[in-house]
């Protein structure tokens, strides 16, 4: 300990080198639940990319493990602490170095924060479309370490299909440079995206360059109301089917819906068993609206109210990333589970996740990407009763289980972490495990980097 602290001093400031353990112990979990976390040995907060090489030179030194963490958002355990590690904090690389409308792109460095570029970058007529419920807090870091997503990817995809190259820090120290500034290029294998969803157990990511898209209209919602989830996803199928190209198309359950209402006295209809929020950022959206209301009308929805402003759009967004923390207040703890299925099977998803709900005697809230078929089943529930913890993993697991025989993945954005590592080898399977684990060693041969994470 002795050693890694006076190693350490020697090329960061004093100031960014935290040995409390008061302190330290904050550092140790991200808001994944039934994820093991240990105590930091030490918890560092570099500013430059020189100093991010020398934690790393540091750490391969000394054989200490490493675990880079964001702004600690995440919901699979990836950014929780190994005892005895050293947690590489982040969020003081906040600069967003440039934007460039002529090319289209931003360059940023990990920590800052997902809505401050995104303001940013609107100053400028521009657009950067990933938004996760959390885009207040996260990091582009995180996001990129994650494969984040969001509420507009059903048009605009996720974070992968906006990182155009990347400056990683290896477990050695030494500098990588992937991908490119252009707009095309194919030159040798994409490392680029080898990095992203990596969760920090390749290198560490220092600097990013983002592609940008031209501002779009302000965008347009409405609300229909189904009387069941079986309803609302043949809207989901309809819409899709038809070529309509919404923004965002997004599902809230009964039991999501009344903890939105509970929580920030939304006003949300309540005798619903579904929400199905629609919109559309183009030049005729209001035509686009009213086509897809038409739509869900014949799938069987009760009602459907469009938005008359943007404004009050903006509130049936904020119904919907309301959802989790609406969710979270039911009870004392939450297990959130993330599990993408084909569009076509969304409401075998939903009325499983709903029949596995009552078999265990729990309260299980259901919010969707459903333009995508990424479902997030949010499992309520009292870790201080053991019973009632037990039955809620179980639950959680078998959400996963059904995803899987549904044709789906066990995680479409919130990666694989410490919370779902086990089953990503019954997803992948023995001969892509053993490829991913080869690339693991090739570029962390040592196992430093945010060890027992993902493989």
């Amino acid at each position: 300990m002795g050693d890694l602290i006076r190693l350490l001093r020697k090329g960061l400031p004093a100031e960014a080198v935290l040995t409390d353990p008061d302190v330290t112990a904050s550092y140790a979990t991200d808001m994944a639940g039934f994820c093991a976390a240990g105590n930091p040995a030490v918890v560092v907060l570099p500013r430059t990319v020189e100093e991010v090489r020398h934690v790393m030179r540091t750490a391969t030194e000394l054989r200490v493990p490493v675990v880079p963490q964001g702004a600690r958002t995440g919901l699979s355990g990836a950014a929780n602490a190994t005892e005895g590690c050293m947690v590489l904090s982040l969020v003081k690389m906040d600069r967003i170095i440039e934007i460039d409308p002529v090319e289209r792109i931003a360059v940023v460095e990990p920590g800052v924060v997902n809505a401050v570029l995104s303001r940013a970058v609107a100053e400028h007529g521009l657009y950067y479309p990933p938004d996760p419920s959390s885009w207040e807090q996260c990091t582009i870091g995180g996001n990129i370490g994650t494969g984040s997503g969001g509420l507009c990817c059903v048009k605009y995809g996720v974070t992968a299909e906006y990182v155009l190259g990347l400056e990683v820090v290896l477990a050695d120290g030494r500098l990588l440079t992937t991908g490119r500034r252009t707009a095309k290029g194919v030159a040798g294998y994409d490392l680029t995206r080898l990095f992203v969803g990596s969760e920090g157990s390749l290198g560490v990511v220092v600097r990013a360059v983002l592609a940008l898209k031209p501002a779009p209209p302000q965008q347009l919602a409405l609300a229909a109301e189904f009387p069941s989830t079986a309803t609302a996803c043949e809207a989901v199928r309809r819409i899709m089917a038809r070529g309509h190209a919404p923004c965002l198309l997004e599902l809230m359950d009964r039991t999501t819906v009344r903890a939105v209402n509970a929580l920030g006295k939304m006003g949300l209809p309540e005798s619903t068993e579904a929400l199905l929020l629609a919109a559309f950022d183009t030049p005729r959206a209001q035509a686009d609206l009213a086509a897809v209301g038409e739509l869900c009308t014949e799938a069987g929805a009760t009602e459907v109210v469009p938005a008359d402003s943007a404004a009050e759009s903006e509130l049936l967004l904020k119904a919907r990333r309301m959802s989790l923390p609406a969710l979270e207040a039911l009870r004392p703890a939450t297990m959130i589970d993330d599990v993408c299925v084909p569009r076509g099977r969304l409401a075998e998803m939903l009325d499983g996740t709903a029949a596995i709900a009552e078999r265990h005697g729990l309260t299980i809230g259901v919010c969707a990407h459903a333009g995508d078929g990424n479902t997030h089943p949010v499992v309520c529930f009292d870790p201080a009763d053991p019973e009632e913890a037990r039955r809620a993993k179980k639950s959680f697991e078998e959400i996963m289980a059904l995803g899987l025989e549904l044709g789906g993945t066990i995680t479409g954005e919130h990666g694989v972490g410490l919370l779902k590592r086990e089953w990503l080898a019954r997803e992948a399977g023995p001969v892509s495990m053993e490829m991913q684990r080869g690339i693991k060693g090739v570029f962390d041969p040592l196992g430093l980097l945010n060890p027992g994470k993902v493989l």
